[in-house]
């Protein structure tokens, strides 16, 4: 199954969180960038508002990524927790790469002043329009086979990613895709999806 030649439902059906990851991708860097390219330029915005930006950093700069977050967690957690929240971020460091994934406020403070009747609604549009990069991307890599979890550590790796990466300072960092090739039996060890009944979150009218 591969992004080329997939269907869309078999893509979505596909798309798992995937934990067990190692260092090693199935597609090429370049490949990669295209994937990227797609999403950035093709999904949708609010107000064609364009305010997503995707870092994405890869091998040793994904690695340099969850030093950092390690290193500010250390400051924080407790120590007699603090084996559990290091096997975590080691998981993910394992990995090959990792999409940062960022709203412009500038962006938004452009539509805000063109229509200020939404003002208070672009805030909330944006991160719809993140959500949507991200699930775009996120299901795009599942169907070039690489496992993918999606992580929440903004903001506390913010500043030393700002400086070490050139990120201006006002993007706000809003999620954290963690990709690469699976672990051997990552995927057969996956639970069955858990869903509450069709009827309870569906509901149509006026259908023939």
């Amino acid at each position: 199954m591969t992004y080329d030649s997939t269907s869309f439902k078999d893509a979505v059906k596909h798309r798992r969180t995937v934990y067990q990851l190692t260092k090693k991708s199935t597609i090429p860097d370049s490949r990669i960038q295209e994937i990227l390219e797609t999403a950035i330029t093709e999904v949708p915005s609010s107000f064609n508002s364009q305010s997503a930006r995707i870092v994405v950093l890869l091998k040793d700069e994904h690695d340099k990524f969850w030093d950092i977050v390690r290193d500010v967690l250390k400051t924080i957690v407790p120590e007699d927790k603090w084996e559990h929240t290091g096997n975590r971020i080691a998981g993910f460091r394992n990995a090959y790469g990792t999409a940062l994934f960022y709203e412009d406020p500038a962006s938004i403070r452009k539509l805000q002043e063109q229509y200020p009747s939404y003002t208070e609604k672009f805030p909330q549009w944006s991160e719809h329009t993140s959500a949507m990069h991200q699930y775009m991307l996120w299901t795009a890599f599942e169907t070039e086979g690489l496992g993918c979890n999606l992580q929440h550590y903004n903001p506390l790796p913010d500043r030393k990613v700002s400086e070490i990466w050139n990120v201006p300072a006002e993007w706000g960092l809003k999620a954290q895709l963690v990709f690469g090739t699976p672990a051997e039996g990552a995927r057969d060890s996956l639970p069955e999806k858990s869903q509450l009944p069709i009827k309870e979150k569906l509901f149509v009218h006026g259908a023939s």
